[in-house]
């Protein structure tokens, strides 16, 4: 619930994840904002029409309607509202596709306060860089992010995404656990790793 109506800055913070709802809530009002929080998507428009947030956080999977859906009904309702979007299945295509739908910047998980406040204010456009032709990726690394494609492609549905993908639904939430193949001397991105597992959109 956010605090008294005043004239700081009021951030909606967009996560299934009630504990760390409560914790990014707290580091961003010990900086001086207004915070409201939602745990989904109907919850999350709910709020934004009520408070009129000035900037969200929003994590890109949640169970039911995703957070790439939330990224363009936020910005439909209100076209100057700043918004990052936080996951821990960081790939290029889902980057591109949550900047496409207005996004500010995209941040993998795990993400902190003083990084989600300087993401809101940058300025220049995201970068996301591509592969030269000299540098092959794995195998292991190209399905990876072949998976993540279908999955953003299926706004998030994993069951749909499997169907796709022609393989069972566990199969690919066990890929998607494990997360990035990490290989020597190119680890694998924060926030990549089974500690982030997917609940499982059905």
């Amino acid at each position: 619930m956010i605090e008294a109506a005043d004239d700081r800055i009021t951030v909606l913070v967009v996560d299934d994840d009630k504990a760390f709802c409560q914790a990014m809530a707290g580091a961003l009002r010990r900086r001086g904002l207004a915070v409201v929080v939602a745990h989904n998507y109907d919850d999350a428009l709910a709020e934004a029409e009520a408070w009129s947030p000035d900037r969200a956080v929003v994590d890109l999977r949640m169970p039911g309607r995703s957070g790439l859906e939330l990224v363009a009904a936020l910005r439909r309702n209100d076209p100057h509202m700043g918004i990052v979007v936080l996951t821990g299945y960081g790939s290029i295509a889902t980057a591109i596709e949550a900047i496409k739908l207005g996004a500010t910047y995209y941040l993998t998980k795990p993400a902190e306060a003083d990084d989600i406040l300087a993401a809101f204010t940058r300025t220049a456009p995201v970068m996301v860089e591509m592969p030269s032709p000299q540098s092959a990726k794995p195998l292991d690394e190209l399905e990876w992010e072949h998976l993540q494609a279908v999955l953003t492609d299926c706004r998030g549905n994993i069951s749909e995404a499997a169907r796709r993908l022609g393989m069972h639904r566990r199969s690919l939430q066990r890929k998607l656990a494990r997360g990035r193949p990490s290989h020597e001397g190119s680890p694998a991105p924060v926030g990549d790793s089974p500690a982030a597992a997917p609940g499982g959109t059905t």
